[in-house]
């Protein structure tokens, strides 16, 4: 029989674990890049498109897991995210010598951090009830994924730097996890029903009078999401790999857990500091983004171990606010229906910034971390001045997602 969800259901607690797990499938091979270079020799160019396999995967997902999840369902749709997950895990341990092999694991773990973005967010926020506190259900969303990128790639890396048998041990730690949710998932309410409906259909509706917000708010805020994470945990441990050694895997883990671990932190705090600001938090995220970036080009001339693990705290908390000022900001403008297909809207445009630190390794023949890096902070700077001017010029339609 399937369960239904009732006002302030604290059941949103049971898809929490899928969600979780998801996220961890997705950034688990994250501190391991630098052992495939060491023990499979694979070069930077490789690596790089075992990261490009993943956001081959994960934008494309973004578009279409919601229409499918309002055709089957959200429970189905979750279900399948989690058989997505551990087949990536299965094929990445099995194919460690094949790039063939690790680009489809990563294009499959794309797939399904896809659902979890974009299905697990949407099923949150309707098993969060409308006396929860404004921004409850983003936070809580936001919070899920964030813990799981952050632990996922913890574990990892520690077992990959420490543990036995590198290649396979994170990925079947992975796997018992997927079986655990995989049985909570069981005990989720169902939102939405199964439609029998042929047709599936990709809708992002926006009210008339939100577009404008959308796309002077939301638009100029999203890509710095990734963009602080990647700098933090892919930049800043090339910056200082000379000063770290053998130890190099454990100290990129070591700043992705930090970058990531402050980000879910201060996701509990914002929506006070939207009320402090007036719902202006986004601009705080960006200011700390700018100032992140400023930081990281300092570490091009200090190689500092202390500065990077600054940078990658400063970093993570501009990745926590901006994420959850835009999921909010998301669930105010959104049409209920066409929650699901914006939030995916939202995602893939953060995932732009993730490509940030490929650009700045592309043109480094010409241009050096520093320099690059200038450009990036005065960047940070003009989305800052666009998004201010945004929030004063446009308005928010309330709308019936906009309820917590």
């Amino acid at each position: 029989m399937t369960r239904t969800a009732t006002p302030d259901d604290r059941r949103w607690r049971w898809t929490a674990p899928a969600v979780f797990v998801l996220a961890w499938g997705g950034n688990q091979f994250t501190p391991l890049l630098t052992m495939y270079r060491e023990l499979e020799g694979y070069s930077a160019a490789t690596v790089n498109l075992f990261l490009a396999m993943y956001v081959v995967g994960l934008v494309p997902g973004f578009q279409v897991v919601g229409p499918l999840s309002a055709r089957w369902g959200r429970a189905r749709s979750t279900q399948v995210g989690l058989a997505l997950a551990a087949s990536s895990s299965v094929v990445l341990a099995l194919g460690a010598s094949s790039p063939f092999a690790l680009s489809v694991g990563r294009l499959l773990a794309g797939l399904a951090v896809a659902v979890a973005m974009v299905v697990g967010t949407a099923w949150i926020d309707e098993l969060t009830g409308p006396g929860a506190p404004s921004g409850t259900a983003a936070r809580r969303a936001a919070g899920t994924l964030t813990l799981g990128f952050g632990i996922g790639a913890g574990v990892a890396g520690i077992l990959s730097q420490w543990a036995p048998a590198p290649r396979v041990l994170p990925y079947a730690v992975h796997l018992g996890l997927v079986a655990a949710a995989a049985l909570a998932l069981r005990r989720a309410p169902e939102t939405r029903a199964p439609s029998a409906s042929g047709r599936v259909r990709i809708d992002l509706r926006l009210p008339r009078s939100a577009r404008s917000r959308f796309l002077w708010v939301v638009v100029p805020t999203a890509p710095w999401v990734f963009a602080s994470a990647g700098l933090a945990y892919a930049i800043v441990p090339e910056l200082v790999q000379e000063r770290t050694g053998e130890l190099g895997v454990a100290f990129a883990t070591l700043l992705t857990v930090l970058t990531l671990g402050s980000g879910a932190l201060v996701q509990r705090w914002v929506p006070a500091l939207g009320r402090l600001t007036g719902g202006r938090e986004a601009l705080v995220g960006i200011a700390l983004m700018t100032v992140g970036v400023l930081v990281v080009a300092l570490e091009v001339w200090a190689r500092s171990l202390a500065l990077a693990i600054v940078a990658a705290l400063v970093l993570g908390t501009a990745y926590g606010i901006t994420i959850v000022a835009g999921l909010v900001e998301v669930r105010r403008i959104a049409a209920a229906e066409a929650l699901p297909g914006l939030t995916g809207v939202f995602y893939a445009l953060t995932y732009v910034g993730f490509a940030l630190p490929v650009v700045l390794a592309a043109v480094r023949p010409w241009l050096d971390y520093g320099w690059s890096l200038g450009a990036v902070a005065v960047l940070c700077a003009c989305s800052l001045v666009a998004t201010a001017r945004g929030l004063v010029r446009t308005s928010v339609l309330t709308t019936p997602a906009s309820r917590s």
